[in-house]
């Protein structure tokens, strides 16, 4: 740069000093930073940026209890709705009684709204149970905590985790019911519900009772079937076979072949049900044990007694029918066993309800209204009949399985009883059965038998047979001799006779020839009789020598 000015003033002399530029030295530029921190900068920001985008969407942070952490994991384990991921699991701790395990998740900005009351969470993992497989998709990608939004308004942060997943999530359309039975039977959570043999719903959940007497079970029909559950259905268990036999043949009833194995439950609506209007949401229903007992008609009017009886009551279970001449007016309610102090006897009370109604007048009569009598009328109704006889009996209802029932009839060759209203239930007078009399018969029979001496009867039988041995040694030895002379000599005399009817001997012989003169006889008797009709004078004048028939001639001649 310093040459090209010197060339300048020595080729041009003429130039002056004062128009020459003056060079300006012009430093050269830096950066103020060096670029080595442009790629930190960068991803500050950009992790900033993270840091905004995670805290924007960041949601608020939930507790579930579990009472286990089987396939949860800290910061692995997601939280999904729909197989949506809302969430995940920060951290896992006991709780202080160590009796459950707190699970603290985090949740997305966007799922604040599943967070209400009655939300549901729990484990989503391979499990079997009621015939079903569910949760095959985790054995991959490994457990989830599912979720079930709720209807509620109510906000909530804390929860109880199932230990079961919810089969039916709030969204499915249907509706839920409660249903109570005695027992469970081998119903489970899946359990199938039928109805007209097709599969309509399921159990969802099941409890036992606070007291428990029962258990309670929710179960959950699928829309459009829900319409058909109304105020008067009846549900029974499903979980076996239903073999009658009666008048009709051999009837055999059961829903599938998985109820049979599994359980399940079926419902019907009968034509004696109140009415048709469906039933709302939660309502709740019994579980009868099986369809006969569901298919009974449902009746108003039933009194509760009990019976008392003397004699064993092997046979008779709870449910037994209560007839009266046939007709079943009640059932078995309960079976006990009572001692007396005073008598030192054990009795078996049994409590019954019985339809009183149906005895004092038959239904669709034009006084139908005189059923619904007053407590004093019914109780003058039920003496009177005690004093005409009416009691309980116990009676054979299969000779093949021994079962039993009561029966109630009007005897009237039974002492005189009264009903005990004094108690609670009312006590109904009762008869020995058929069963227990037969016994008593019996027992009365062996101890006549038992008074008749059979060693003495034994001794004397015994010496009679030596006597009758005695005799017929003594008939073998002096008798039997002159017997078989008898029979010799009456054998002769057979033989006698048989030659003397021999058909050449002399005496046939002698018969044969007065035979025939007996006949020639006949035969002139026979002319001689002919003769005197035609000439009845000959008997005073005599027989012409011309009118002598040849036949006489000849007789004549041959007598000569």
């Amino acid at each position: 740069m310093s040459d090209t000015p010197r060339q300048n003033t020595d080729s041009s002399s003429l130039a002056d000093d004062k128009d020459i530029a003056e060079a300006v030295v012009r430093p050269q530029r830096r950066w103020p930073l060096s670029l080595v921190w442009i790629v930190p900068a960068l991803a500050i920001l950009f992790g900033g940026w993270l840091a905004f985008q995670a805290i924007r969407d960041r949601g608020p942070s939930i507790l579930i209890a579990f009472k286990t952490a089987e396939g949860i994991e800290p910061r692995t384990t997601k939280i999904k709705y729909r197989n949506v991921e809302v969430g995940e699991v920060k951290s896992i701790e006991l709780s202080g009684d160590r009796s459950q395990v707190l699970v603290t998740a985090q949740m997305f900005r966007h799922a604040a709204g599943l967070l209400v009351n009655d939300t549901r969470f729990w484990v989503v993992r391979p499990r079997i149970s009621a015939g079903s497989v569910t949760g095959l998709g985790t054995l991959l990608s490994g457990s989830h905590i599912g979720i079930d939004a709720g209807k509620s308004t109510q906000s909530r942060r804390e929860f109880i985790g199932l230990e079961q997943p919810a089969l039916v999530t709030g969204d499915f359309p249907g509706r839920q019911f409660i249903l109570r039975a005695d027992d469970m039977g081998s119903l489970d959570i899946g359990s199938p519900i039928y109805f007209k043999h097709i599969q309509v719903g399921q159990v969802a959940a099941y409890a036992l009772d606070a007291d428990g007497k029962g258990v309670t079970l929710k179960v959950f029909i699928n829309s459009p079937y829900d319409k058909h559950v109304n105020i008067g259905s009846r549900f029974w268990h499903a979980d076996g076979i239903d073999v009658t036999l009666d008048a009709s043949g051999l009837k055999i009833n059961t829903q599938s072949v998985v109820s049979i194995l599994l359980g399940g439950l079926a419902f019907e609506n009968f034509a004696d049900a109140s009415n048709g209007q469906p039933a709302g949401a939660d309502t709740a229903f019994n579980i009868f044990p099986d369809r006969a007992r569901a298919t009974k008609p449902l009746e108003l009017g039933y009194e509760i007694y009990a019976m008392v009886f003397k004699e064993s009551a092997r046979g008779l279970a709870v449910g037994a029918p209560v007839d009266f001449r046939g007709v079943v007016i009640g059932e078995v309610l309960a079976i006990d066993l009572d001692y007396d102090p005073a008598t030192k006897e054990i009795s078996v009370p049994v409590k019954v309800r019985i339809n009183g109604a149906r005895l004092r007048t038959r239904p669709g009569r034009a006084n139908n209204a005189a059923t619904a009598l007053s407590p004093s009328d019914a109780q003058a109704f039920i003496d009177r009949l005690v004093q005409r006889g009416l009691r309980g009996q116990l009676r054979t209802a299969n000779l093949l399985t021994s079962q039993l029932y009561i029966a109630l009839d009007i005897f009237t060759a039974v002492p005189k009883a009264a009903a005990d209203w004094s108690k609670s239930p009312p006590e109904l007078p009762t008869t020995p059965g058929s069963l227990q009399e037969l016994q008593v018969t019996i027992a009365a029979i062996a101890k006549k038998l038992e008074k008749v001496p059979f060693d003495a009867i034994g001794s004397d039988l015994q010496k009679t047979l030596q006597g009758a041995n005695k005799l017929i040694t003594q008939l073998d030895s002096e008798t039997a001799p002159e017997l078989r002379a008898a029979l010799e000599e009456a054998r002769r005399t057979l033989k006698a006779i048989e030659r003397t009817a021999a058909t050449d001997s002399p005496l046939q012989q002698d018969v044969h020839a007065s035979l025939l003169e007996i006949a020639r006889a006949a035969k002139s008797f026979r002319l001689l009789s002919d003769y005197l009709e035609r000439h009845p004078e000959s008997l005073l004048r005599g027989k012409k020598a011309d009118e002598i028939p040849p036949a006489a001639t000849s007789g004549k001649a041959e007598q000569k």
